[in-house]
């Protein structure tokens, strides 16, 4: 597996459009010093609280809620912040635009998704079905999607992988000894 970026990542993780709330999400290494240039302090971990968003000059862009996730504990696997605010274009635009000037890059899609897949927080089915969930178009799709995302899928066939590398040791097991007394075999000639 690839090592995993160790840049910071800045992206709206909010449909585009008008809503009440938007969300400004950030990935990467030492992100709590730079909530701290948003919001004017450090952010407590997995703790939501009312913060001010504040530009370069001290300017207030926003006002809203800031949540701060330190790795390891966190979807991404690295620190991850997030800016609730107004869910106007503009001012998630101008938040993101923040996050950008003190040094993050414009994530590309589903690069949160990735970054958690290299980081063994999900597997790839389950990188997969974080898609699967976004673009579900039924009820019953979203809870395929889910149980997949949840980890069953693979549960699933890390089952079966189990029963066939069993299987594959009895065969060669008993192509290489057949006339041996092997307790395993024994016990497998005796199962139906």
């Amino acid at each position: 597996m690839a090592n995993p970026p160790s840049d910071l990542i800045a992206a709206i993780a909010t449909a585009p459009g008008r809503g009440g709330i938007g969300v400004v999400r950030m990935s990467g290494p030492n992100l709590a010093p730079l909530a701290a240039r948003i919001c004017g302090r450090e952010p407590q971990a997995r703790l939501a609280r009312f913060a001010r968003f504040h530009d370069a000059s001290g300017g207030l862009i926003d006002e809203g809620l800031l949540l701060y996730f330190p790795a390891p504990h966190s979807f991404t696997g690295e620190d991850v912040i997030e800016l609730q605010g107004h869910g106007g274009p503009v001012v998630m635009q101008m938040l993101l635009e923040r996050c950008l000037e003190l040094g993050a890059r414009l994530a590309e899609p589903g690069e949160f998704t990735r970054r958690a897949f290299l980081n063994g927080k999900l597997d790839l089915a389950q990188a997969e079905s974080v898609a699967d969930l976004i673009e579900a178009s039924t009820a019953a799709a979203a809870r395929s999607a889910l149980r997949s995302l949840s980890g069953r899928f693979s549960d699933e066939i890390r089952h079966i992988v189990d029963a066939l590398i069993d299987l594959r040791m009895l065969v060669e097991a008993t192509l290489d000894f057949p006339e041996e007394e092997i307790e395993f075999l024994e016990r497998a000639r005796a199962l139906p």
